[in-house]
């Protein structure tokens, strides 16, 4: 995940995409967090009534999914040899 970090970081969203999906979508994740915090901070609005208002299955079983299918995704490319980007 720290490779799909640095790719992401670096601006290149496809090679981060490649080289772990779940790492993609959690750097993503990281960088609305500031605008989220800017939004709390100049409204001075809590933020977790809005994720309080969807059911826990609808947030976790998707990241679940997401982050299932990217580890299979990342065992497929290193036994197929096409590890890096």
């Amino acid at each position: 995940m720290t490779t799909s970090f640095s790719w992401f970081v670096r601006g290149n969203l496809a090679a981060s995409i490649y080289v772990q999906p779940m790492g993609a979508l959690l750097a993503a994740v990281s960088c609305s967090a500031i605008w989220i915090a800017m939004y709390v901070a100049i409204t001075g609005r809590p933020i977790y009534r809005l994720i309080a208002l969807a059911p826990n299955w609808l947030l976790f079983m998707p990241l679940a999914s997401v982050a299932l299918l990217a580890w299979v995704w990342k065992i497929f490319i290193h036994l197929s040899g096409h590890d890096g980007w």
